[in-house]
C-alpha cells in the first residue's frame, strides 16, 4: 500500500488519473482544496472517508499530512523505450538522470523542479538510490503524478543505449569540466546529476560527452543537489527556448 500525503499531492494524483483506491479526510477539514478533492474523487467514483483524528493518526504517523491521505497502487515505472518516446515530444528531447541520489527529500524536490520545467522523462538508478516512497511523493507536491520514471540496474549500459538513440550525455561534475553557461544544450540531451556527497560516479563521468559545473563564489564549494539541478535545468530550458 502506498500513501499520498497532503492536500495538493492528493489533488494532483486525483486529477492525473493515478490509481487511487480511497481518500481519507480528517473530520472537520474545510477549504477550497478539500472541496476540490471531494469533487474530483466523486467524479472518478473513488470513495472519500471522513474519519476522526484518532483514526487518522492510526493511518498516518506524518504530522504534516494536512488532514488528507490517499491510498494508491504501487508506483508505476516505465521502460527505457517509453522514457525515450516521451522525451521526443519536445523540440529538443530531454531526459533527466538521477545517479544514486539517496535523500528522498532531494529526489522529491528534483522531480518537482523537473515537472515545472516541462520535463516528463526521468531515469533513476535502482541501487544506492532513494526509493519512490511517501516522502518523495509529498515533497514533489504532486509533480510525480505527471512524470514517467524509469529505474535502471546498470546506468553505464543505459547511457550506451541512449547514445545509440542519438542522445548526447552531459553530467554535472566538479572536476575538470566546463562552466554550465558554456555548453550548448540545443541537442537531444540526457543530463545527469549525482549523489549528494560524491556526485556522479567515475564510470558515469567517463561516459559523458561533456561535463559541466556551477561556479562557486563563496567559501562553500557546492550546492544542495536539488538546488543545483534547478539551476542547470532552467539554463537548459532557457537556451532551448531561444529562437
Amino acid at each position: 500500500m502506498k500513501m499520498i500525503i497532503g492536500r495538493k499531492p492528493v489533488l494532483e494524483a486525483l486529477n492525473s488519473n493515478s490509481n487511487i483506491s480511497q481518500v481519507y479526510i480528517q473530520f472537520g477539514q474545510k477549504g477550497s482544496i478539500i472541496d476540490a478533492i471531494i469533487i474530483s474523487a466523486k467524479k472518478r467514483g473513488i470513495k472519500v472517508n471522513q474519519i476522526s483524528l484518532d483514526k487518522f493518526k492510526q493511518i498516518s504517523a506524518d504530522k504534516n499530512n494536512q488532514g488528507v491521505i490517499a491510498i494508491r497502487a504501487e508506483q508505476k515505472f516505465y521502460s527505457l523505450d517509453e522514457i525515450i518516446s516521451e522525451s521526443k515530444n519536445r523540440i529538443f528531447p530531454l531526459i533527466l538522470i538521477l545517479d544514486s541520489i539517496q535523500d528522498p527529500h532531494n529526489v522529491g524536490a528534483i522531480l518537482r523542479t523537473a515537472e515545472c520545467c516541462g520535463i516528463k522523462s526521468i531515469i533513476t538508478t535502482m541501487h544506492n538510490s532513494a526509493p519512490i516512497n511517501e516522502t518523495v511523493i509529498k515533497t514533489s507536491a504532486g509533480a510525480i503524478e505527471h512524470l514517467k520514471i524509469c529505474q535502471v540496474h546498470n546506468l553505464a549500459n543505459t547511457i550506451d543505449e541512449l547514445k545509440k538513440k542519438g542522445f548526447w550525455i552531459i553530467g554535472s561534475y566538479l572536476g575538470n569540466s566546463k562552466n554550465y553557461r558554456e555548453i550548448n544544450y540545443k541537442i537531444p540531451l540526457a543530463f545527469i546529476v549525482g549523489n549528494e556527497e560524491k556526485g556522479i560516479r567515475k564510470l558515469t563521468a567517463e561516459k559523458c560527452d561533456f561535463l559541466t559545473h556551477l561556479p562557486m563564489y563563496g567559501k562553500i564549494q557546492s550546492l544542495n543537489v536539488s538546488v543545483a539541478t534547478g539551476i542547470f535545468l532552467y539554463e537548459i530550458i532557457r537556451q532551448q527556448q531561444e529562437g
